[in-house]
């Protein structure tokens, strides 16, 4: 009997790390995936207004961090980052890689070829800003969507009897008083 507990706490513990750091990365991807949009938003203002990224990223990531603070903790990341190492790129690739999120990778990538190629930062930023908006858009039009087929159960189980109730009882009532006893 002892041999099947050492097994099956053997195989509770090789298995319970591995569920805890999934639901710990799947939270924190949240996290950073809900704050996303609002970030490029503020980065691209910086931009625009004259600030250099490492700048911007540095002021981005005080201002998201009441909103999310592990997507302010990767913009402080990458800041410091891009403040070391000696290629920008290296720092960008570097942040899509710890967060694992496709927005978060081609926003990295637009920024990495803009800085290859020379291009507007700012121009690219507002392309991803607008997709991100769109993406975030359709999200929650998708969410609408799946609404009305998960009300219907609760609709007919709860509504509908009470309404017909309502409906029903004063008709009741005054076929009963007029059939009724005379």
């Amino acid at each position: 009997m002892s041999i099947t507990y050492a097994i099956g706490v053997g195989i509770v513990s090789s298995y319970l790390p591995v569920i805890l750091l999934k639901n710990k990365t799947t939270k924190r991807q949240q996290s950073i995936r809900s704050a996303w949009s609002d970030c490029l938003d503020l980065l691209l203002l910086c931009v625009e207004s004259g600030m250099s990224i490492e700048h911007a990223f540095a002021k981005v990531a005080k201002e998201i961090s009441t909103q999310s603070e592990e997507l302010g903790e990767e913009l402080t990341l990458t800041t410091a980052e891009l403040s070391f190492l000696d290629k920008r790129s290296r720092a960008f690739d570097n942040m899509a890689q710890r967060t694992g999120l496709d927005e978060v990778k081609s926003v990295m990538t637009a920024l990495i070829q803009s800085d290859k190629y020379g291009t507007s930062v700012g121009s690219s930023l507002r392309v991803m800003a607008e997709e991100g908006r769109e993406m975030r858009m359709m999200a929650a039009e998708q969410k609408a969507a799946a609404l009305p087929p998960k009300l219907t159960v609760p609709l007919i189980l709860f509504f509908l009897p009470v309404l017909f109730i309502m409906i029903m009882t004063p008709a009741l009532l005054t076929a009963f008083a007029v059939n009724g006893p005379n």
